[in-house]
């Protein structure tokens, strides 16, 4: 009951901090493309690298804190059903060139955000 209790307590987080800076992002930077969600997307990815390759590894968070963590905090805070939706908005609306673009730069940035959680977690670790 505990595991429950810490993932929805990490989601709640996560999930209010993702709307907070997403319609932060797309109220003053974009009115077409979904920056927000690649900003969330870009940190949570960032963050859960920073959590497993670095603090797992080390050994610096317990089993309970790293499921608040993962499963609850980057789970409510990133959005892949959400980048799924829009890109298919995207598609729907002919914006096809933006919609290639979102899938590009969620893939690429994302992965270079875990990446870089990974090669700075080598560095101090």
């Amino acid at each position: 009951m505990l595991n429950y209790i810490l993932v929805s307590a990490g989601a709640a987080i996560g999930g209010a901090l993702r709307f907070g800076i997403s319609s932060y992002i797309q109220k003053n930077i974009s009115v077409i493309f979904p920056y927000g969600t690649l900003v969330v997307n870009v940190i949570g990815s960032f963050i859960l690298g920073i959590i497993m390759f670095y603090l797992n590894e080390k050994e610096l968070i317990g089993s309970e804190f790293r499921l608040f963590l993962t499963v609850g905090f980057c789970g409510g805070f990133t959005t892949f059903s959400t980048f799924s939706y829009e890109t298919l908005a995207l598609f729907r609306d002919s914006e096809i060139a933006l919609a290639l673009y979102n899938v590009m730069l969620n893939v690429i940035l994302c992965l270079a955000g875990i990446y870089l959680a990974y090669l700075i977690s080598k560095l101090i670790g």
